[in-house]
């Protein structure tokens, strides 16, 4: 919704809006953002529909009884879905819509750093605010180019992909996330039959198998071949096609990320040594691995990962600096995904945790609304720890930054993973700031 927002202020529109947060005294630094674009911003009280409101666009997460729904039916407006706005941007554009249950972030920032080096001056609406463009004084999720390309987040969560007419789709993988995979195969299936061609990772099971005819990229798929792989928990080296690669992100999955991206701006055409310069700098995506400092020794991260695959994927990462601890403080990002994912969350730290790391748990986050609160973390940890790992659950998670610093040892490394929640990054900062 930011991202949108944005990019219709960048624009000339006249742009509103609310967000719980702010009510809250949270994510204030956003809020001032988005005001220094001339977006006002209201309580979310119904005092933001008033008579200079046109239309009301909501997320997928506001419920019918919110103040500004309700005032909105009252005064006769029309009320669009986010997917609904993101559609019109898709359809103006040359646009490249990354797809999949994992890695839609980064992958997108990847592809905006190298058509962006290509010289191409692509626009981008996406969920994870980039580090570049959060350098240039903006948010970071949104950014309108002069070119005619715009590579967007296409978000499979709600099922509202489907609507998304775009140029070229990038299917990076499919694995159970919000929804059962039947239910992702049937929604990837008519987002690739809505795109005007469509590029698939060979090297998921799933994307391969659900789009067979596509073509394909991968590690050694496709007419793409990555060799000499270096893959550190900070950073990587490989080469692709022969091409040497610095990639400042670790693990195997932002090598996979990397290729994805080359792939895509190749069909635009961007040449590998270029995209090679523009990788050698990317500056990151916000909550995706992001270094919080380092401590006599211990290594604090901060991360997004909320899913069993992305868990794994870091945990795997991680777990390529040789002989290091692993601390994991992991906070579930709602009680429908935590009841819907238990069994493969469990499965994902019992899998991907060592023996002597820990996994630490505060309460599910709570967003607002009418959920039903019917599952804990204390349900995970349990779990885990039934299955030979040492876990620890705090009910108040005010109590965590003084207990990692207790248990925290030089040469280990303290994992905040997460989503949703905006205040995970100042969380990971207070943990960095507890260790003695």
């Amino acid at each position: 919704m930011s991202a949108l927002a944005q990019v219709a202020a960048m624009e000339g529109g006249a742009v509103s809006g609310s967000d719980r947060d702010f009510d809250r005294g949270r994510n204030l630094g956003v809020k001032a953002a988005l005001e220094k674009l001339g977006i006002k911003i209201f309580p979310q009280d119904g005092s933001g529909v008033n008579d200079d409101t046109a239309e009301l666009a909501l997320s997928t997460a506001i419920e019918d009884s919110n103040p500004e729904v309700v005032r909105a039916k009252e005064r006769g407006l029309k009320i669009s879905h986010r997917s609904e706005l993101l559609a019109a941007q898709v359809n103006r554009f040359d646009t490249i819509a990354v797809a999949g249950t994992s890695g839609k972030s980064t992958a997108a920032a990847m592809l905006f750093a190298v058509l962006e080096a290509g010289g191409l001056g692509p626009s981008i609406i996406t969920g994870g605010a980039l580090g570049a463009l959060k350098e240039r004084g903006l948010i970071g999720n949104a950014f309108r180019g002069k070119g005619a390309v715009l590579v967007v987040e296409a978000d499979e969560s709600d099922g509202t992909i489907v609507r998304y007419r775009a140029r070229t789709g990038l299917l990076l993988n499919i694995s159970k996330d919000h929804k059962d995979l039947a239910d992702l195969n049937r929604i990837f299936t008519e987002f690739a039959g809505n795109c005007g061609r469509v590029l698939v990772n060979a090297d998921d099971k799933a994307a391969r198998t659900l789009l067979p005819a596509a073509p394909a990229f991968g590690l050694d798929a496709g007419g793409w071949k990555v060799t000499d792989i270096k893959a550190g928990p900070f950073s990587s080296e490989f080469r692709l096609n022969g091409v040497p690669f610095t990639l400042p992100a670790p693990g195997l999955y932002n090598i996979e990320n990397a290729l994805a991206a080359c792939a895509a701006a190749a069909v635009y055409g961007v040449k590998l040594e270029t995209a090679a310069a523009g990788l050698r700098n990317f500056r990151g995506v916000e909550r995706r691995f992001v270094l919080i400092g380092e401590k006599h020794g211990v290594t604090v991260i901060d991360d997004y990962a909320h899913n069993p695959a992305k868990i794994s994927a870091v945990l795997k990462a991680l777990h390529q600096a040789p002989g290091r601890r692993v601390l994991a403080v992991y906070q579930p990002h709602g009680f429908t995904p935590t009841r819907h994912l238990k069994a493969e969350l469990i499965e994902s730290f019992v899998s991907g945790l060592n023996a002597g790391d820990i996994l630490i748990m505060p309460e599910i986050y709570y967003a607002g609304g009418t959920v039903a609160r019917n599952i804990s973390s204390k349900d995970i940890s349990d779990a885990v720890a039934a299955g030979g790992h040492k876990t620890v659950f705090y009910e108040n998670r005010a109590d965590i930054p003084a207990a990692v610093a207790k248990l925290a040892g030089p040469g280990d490394i303290v994992a905040v993973l997460g989503a949703r929640d905006a205040t995970l990054a100042a969380f990971a900062a207070q943990i960095m700031e507890a260790l003695p």
